[in-house]
């Protein structure tokens, strides 16, 4: 077990974990670190606590620092850079007539990198880019291609329920979602209703298909017969969330099999009567027993005959 934080930073809203040392840190204290891309400004997500050792990306990697104000300025001016830098990769862009859409910019701390997200339906060769961008802006230069839901991820905006995105505030990893998850909540299948702002499936159609596998599992399903407090019935509909159900009782007049050609009534699974259980059958072990323990018919004959011996 390794004593441990966990800070996100700005375009990375998943956690990563480092070795506070010995600075005392509270959640929300910003902080400076060194990561792959160089010297940033983080923010601390998670207080000090244990993780076991295999959890952690080897080696850990300690905190240089609690932010000072003269970070916090720095970090100020390197968004007003960005600002420029973008503008002027735009312009780059349109200029060699590249494929790419530019996402975002991003400073180090220490002004050392500057590394440019874009999107593209293919592949880009952007060597005549990064050699203009270097020459322009005088510092190292990294382009990192992004795929539709990292770009909806950094632009950020609201969803169709009204809400900001999941993935620009708190959903640090993407999920897979297929198509069953929305046929599992019997929701429309129309595309526009169930894609996001990236133009996948929306990643809230995770979030309750667990339980709705779980309540379809329990719930009798639509044509099966039923045996309610009222009587047999067929069902006919099911509500997951409420978890109820309509049955369609069988008339009494009726000999035959419940088809359901009666009143229609709604139910809970308390309102179903079990079945009774079947008598048990005596195993064949002790009939076989019993038959050992019987007396052949002409025992008692054969006890009261008298002996027959041999003639001298």
């Amino acid at each position: 077990m390794a004593e441990v934080v966990a800070v996100c930073f700005r375009l990375a809203p998943k956690p990563y974990y480092f070795d506070p040392g010995d600075l005392k840190l509270r959640l929300g204290d910003r902080v400076v670190a060194e990561t792959a891309k160089g010297i940033e400004l983080g923010r601390v997500t998670e207080g000090r606590h244990s993780v076991p050792d295999e959890l952690i990306p080897q080696p850990l990697k300690p905190l240089l620092r609690v932010a000072t104000p003269g970070d916090l300025r720095k970090e100020e001016s390197n968004r007003a850079k960005e600002i420029e830098a973008r503008q002027a990769c735009v312009a780059l862009i349109q200029q060699h007539g590249l494929p790419m859409r530019l996402v975002n910019v991003a400073y180090t701390l220490d002004r050392s990198r500057v590394v440019f997200y874009f999107s593209a339906e293919g592949r880009v060769d952007f060597r005549d880019l990064v050699r203009d961008l270097a020459r322009s802006l005088r510092t190292r230069i990294e382009l990192h291609q992004v795929g539709v839901r990292d770009q909806a991820k950094m632009v950020g905006g609201f969803g169709t329920c009204g809400r900001p995105l999941c993935c620009a505030t708190f959903l640090q990893e993407f999920c897979p979602v297929a198509i069953r998850m929305a046929k599992e909540q019997g929701l429309s299948l129309n595309p526009t209703k169930i894609s996001g702002m990236c133009g996948r499936l929306l990643c809230c159609l995770r979030y309750e298909y667990d339980t709705y596998r779980e309540l379809r599992r329990t719930l009798p399903k639509p044509g099966t017969t039923v045996e309610t407090v009222d009587g047999p019935g067929v069902v006919v509909d099911v509500e997951l969330l409420r978890e109820t159900f309509e049955v369609e009782l069988h008339s009494a007049e009726d000999d035959g099999p419940p088809e359901g050609n009666g009143e229609v009534r709604r139910y809970r699974l308390s309102d179903l009567v079990e079945p009774e259980p079947a008598p048990k059958k005596r195993p064949r072990k002790d009939r076989r027993r019993r038959r050992r323990g019987r007396k052949p018919k002409d025992a008692g004959a054969a006890e009261g005959s008298p002996a027959q011996g041999t003639q001298t």
